[in-house]
């Protein structure tokens, strides 16, 4: 993508450190703010803000700190509620009291723990895949995302070739090109991600230490959870298994849930996904 359909990039200092960001859609307006998973960056979001930016929605997606093109803090400055500080640092920054959020995966725990902090704040929220802890039996899938981090490739060609064999990433869309090369910065025997392995390490040991489900009571805002309808790998778990989905759906008022026919990095590019989103905050 390039030119304004990939977004104009921005950055905002917040009190934990830089955040970069890209924006569509006017300049004015409530923003909504999207956020990343574990090991993701704000390309990741791409096709969902050219549709909020084609319904005429200001979208702003970020790196979260130690993420993409985000500054790198030092260890014990990580966690949801940091995170969520950054956040609402930025929605200040953008010259609204109340925002939209949009978190994928880890960043669906960042939009919650947002909404307890900041009582009000959060107009509309949607979570994408992802409300409770991912089962045991998911982590070792998540963790071939972390194992990329800090190792270094011949090229950008061997890295995306790399990631394609992964199997966790289906379909390959052409988004994933642009996500991948995005993180990328030259090292001296070829190209590593700039995201920070020890950063995603210590937000992986906050959320093995909070359960998310203690933040459903502070989504007293219209809520949309978009969830996975396919396994993370075939025959493999999910990161929302039903039951999380059928519990949150009870917990939640006024929650609507709607599934998606992907995986956890297959709803961001699906169509039914910005479709659902833009139809929300529309």
């Amino acid at each position: 993508m390039t030119g304004e359909r990939a977004g104009r990039e921005i950055d905002f200092r917040t009190g934990g450190g830089r955040l970069h960001a890209l924006t569509w859609g006017p300049a004015a307006g409530d923003p909504v703010l999207c956020l990343p998973g574990l090991t993701a960056n704000a390309r990741g979001f791409d096709l969902i803000c050219e549709r909020l930016a084609a319904a005429g929605l200001r979208a702003v997606a970020l790196d979260l700190r130690g993420r993409g093109r985000s500054e790198v803090t030092p260890p014990g400055t990580y966690g949801w509620e940091a995170h969520a500080r950054d956040v609402l640092e930025v929605a200040a920054a953008c010259g609204t009291r109340r925002v939209g959020i949009i978190g994928w995966s880890m960043g669906a725990f960042v939009a919650m723990q947002a909404a307890r902090t900041a009582p009000g704040r959060i107009a509309r929220t949607v979570l994408i895949d992802a409300c409770g802890q991912p089962p045991d039996d998911a982590m070792p899938l998540i963790r071939r995302a972390v194992d990329r981090l800090g190792a270094s490739y011949a090229s950008a060609d061997e890295y995306l070739a790399r990631l394609r064999t992964l199997g966790t990433i289906t379909p390959w869309h052409p988004l994933w090109d642009g996500y991948f090369r995005y993180e990328l910065v030259t090292a001296a025997d070829g190209v590593r991600a700039r995201t920070s392995a020890e950063a995603v390490l210590e937000d992986l040991a906050y959320g093995d230490a909070h359960d998310p489900r203690a933040l459903w009571p502070a989504l007293d805002m219209p809520t949309l959870l978009l969830r996975a309808a396919r396994p993370l790998v075939p025959d493999g778990p999910w990161i929302v298994p039903p039951e999380d989905r059928d519990a949150f759906a009870r917990a939640v008022p006024g929650a609507e849930v709607l599934e998606v026919d992907a995986n956890h990095y297959g709803i961001v590019t699906h169509p039914a996904a910005p479709e659902a989103i833009a139809r929300f905050f529309g």
